[in-house]
């Protein structure tokens, strides 16, 4: 299927591992330019480097700490100077840490709001009105099933990300006459480090093993398995297609089918 995005120019955040360069991969494989941003360097880099290398697609790369308006800036500077007008924007951030509510400081609550909501509306506010100008763009905002179910032990994941919901379909209502679509896909449990981390965790609080804790993960999808970062980018690819050009304002999980509800 041609997507019809090659020579379009995306943005993905947070795309030096997991998830965020899975989707940067899927995206250049189609033939759309890059602009990475990540905060590790040398990750980022490297990263760069393999994706241009593999595909030949345009690539600039940009460490960025999306949490810094400074940085932030600069990242749009850069993007503007060298790439151009942004088409299609994919939002990510690695997830806030995890804990019981009275765990969390009101600097911790603070923390994960910069990083994981303002990030989104700040990336959103310097690359919408050019989409807007162009008469097409896609947004799509890398969430969690927890917007669904909420995760016991990530009570700033759940919190915040519902926000990036919330918020994300009433844009998707303002700007769909104009040609822009925005969209969330809400990843279950994928190989990450992110997920990783999360088994370790759970691992220190508990006699399981993390090996014990992915089985136990695994047994609660009913694909009866943990899902690829690969798999996972292929709905985003999609999504900021021309061919999704009728799908906006909703949120759609990549899980293997854990959440239960019936929408």
């Amino acid at each position: 299927m041609d997507l019809g995005i090659k020579g379009k120019n995306a943005l993905v955040a947070a795309s030096s591992k997991g998830l965020g360069r899975a989707v940067a991969e899927e995206l250049a494989a189609e033939g759309a330019n890059l602009v990475m941003c990540a905060r590790s360097a040398d990750a980022l880099d490297q990263a760069s480097r393999e994706i241009a290398a593999s595909t030949g697609v345009k690539v600039l790369a940009v460490p960025t700490d999306l949490t810094d308006s400074t940085a932030l800036a600069h990242l749009l500077e850069r993007t503007q100077a060298e790439i151009g007008d942004i088409d299609i924007l994919v939002t990510n951030t690695g997830g806030p840490p995890p804990g019981p509510f009275e765990s969390h400081s009101p600097d911790a609550w603070a923390q994960a709001v910069d990083q994981n909501l303002y990030s989104v509306l700040n990336l959103t506010r310097g690359l919408l009105p050019a989409m807007l100008d162009s008469g097409w763009g896609r947004i799509v905002n890398i969430t969690s099933v927890a917007v669904k179910e909420p995760v016991d032990g990530l009570i700033l994941s759940n919190s915040i990300r519902a926000a990036v919901t919330g918020f994300a379909k009433t844009l998707a209502n303002e700007v769909a006459g104009a040609g822009v679509t925005v969209n969330n896909v809400m990843p279950g449990f994928t190989m990450t480090d992110r997920l990783k981390s999360l088994a370790k965790s759970r691992s220190d609080q508990s006699t399981a093993t993390v090996e014990e804790v992915f089985t136990g993960m695994a047994q609660t999808i009913p694909m009866r398995r943990i899902g690829t970062p690969r798999e996972f980018a292929a709905l985003v690819g999609f999504l900021a297609s021309e061919r999704a050009s009728y799908i906006t304002g909703v949120s759609i999980p990549v899980d293997g089918g854990v959440v239960k509800g019936l929408i």
